[in-house]
């Protein structure tokens, strides 16, 4: 495994801005753009079925952004037959299956993977054999993990909102949170499973989520685009680059420490 911890950007609420005026600005293909520039290992997009952000065409300009440049698109998409047959045609590098309910403001959980097997099953084997790097966003629960590899995943994305809002409200629960990560992190990995970790991580929160060396990517979004408000896109992201790499650093010296 290497050592270096790679960076999504999500660059769904660049899209929301646009919506809320029904404008052509700003461009998430533009953000995208900034954010491959500013240290971005790849770009994320979650094209809902309400389409309240990100749409059909911002897809298409992404999908041909990502491949000018080489870098991969991560498309969020819900386990439905339209969704399936949009990441058939664009054959993105990677497809992360989410939960979407219509009344959410945002992702508010993980996707029941073992409750949801013979739904989930076939849509990962389409997408894998279309060349597709399948990844399930889940809750870090053993009996996710394992429902994860038993469909056929090759990533899962641990949902991490739980443990950053517990350390943004200051609640005592953080740290058992964090431990559920690890042990996730842990147990995937040990299954042969990459993975990746991401929803609601900030400053704040980012080191203790990037130190778990079993984690290879980090998928952020949200707050990124709100910091961009304040300090610009590329220093919001050069930011969070530095404090992953910090991170991941502390974390390999002092396992190589021990």
């Amino acid at each position: 495994m290497t050592n270096r911890l790679r960076l999504g950007v999500n660059i769904d609420h660049v899209a929301t801005i646009r919506n809320a005026r029904g404008e052509s600005y700003p461009d998430p293909a533009r953000a995208a753009e900034i954010a491959l520039q500013a240290g971005a290992d790849g770009i994320t997009a979650h094209l809902r079925e309400d389409r309240r952000h990100i749409s059909d065409a911002d897809i298409d300009a992404l999908a041909a952004l990502t491949r000018r440049r080489g870098r991969p698109l991560n498309l969020e998409m819900a386990v439905t037959e339209e969704m399936r047959a949009i990441a058939l045609a664009h054959r993105p590098h990677a497809a992360c299956l989410v939960p979407e309910r219509r009344e959410e403001v945002t992702t508010e959980g993980g996707l029941d993977v073992a409750g949801g097997h013979n739904r989930i099953t076939p849509v990962v084997a389409a997408l894998r054999q279309a060349g597709v790097r399948v990844s399930l966003f889940i809750e870090p629960t053993e009996i996710q993990v394992d429902a994860a590899r038993l469909v056929g995943a090759q990533v899962v994305e641990l949902h991490t909102g739980a443990y950053c809002l517990a350390v943004r409200e200051s609640s005592a629960r953080a740290i058992g949170l964090l431990a559920m990560l690890r042990a996730a992190a842990a147990r995937a990995h040990g299954l042969g499973l990459e993975v990746h970790a991401g929803h609601g991580i900030d400053y704040e929160t980012v080191a203790a989520v990037a130190a778990i060396h079993q984690v290879a990517e980090l998928n952020i979004g949200h707050f990124l685009v709100g910091e961009a408000i304040f300090t610009g896109l590329d220093a919001a992201i050069r930011r969070m680059r530095t404090l992953m790499d910090a991170a991941r650093a502390s974390s390999a010296s002092g396992e190589a420490a021990a």
